[in-house]
């Protein structure tokens, strides 16, 4: 197993003492534990298109339909 060290503020190494302490486990373990469980998490939110995650937003803006088709908006394009 690989060796690493970070800083943590102290209120967290006292929630993660007091956590430990209640579990009957040690900090690095539940770290190991955490860092698991975020980086699962974050493996499944990447696993879809961005389309798909970000599908319930689509059409949640007010706005022209084209701006392509306003004149005004291609003022100055390509200068």
């Amino acid at each position: 197993m690989k060796t690493i060290s970070l800083k943590v503020p102290e209120g967290l190494d006292a929630h993660l003492e007091r956590l430990a302490a209640d579990r009957g486990t040690s900090k690095s373990e539940l770290v190991r534990q955490a860092l698991e469980a975020h980086l699962d998490s974050l493996l499944e939110a990447g696993a879809g298109s961005f389309g798909a995650l970000a599908g319930d937003l689509a059409g949640c803006i007010l706005g022209p339909a084209d701006l392509s088709t306003s004149p005004s908006h291609l003022e100055d394009f390509g200068a």
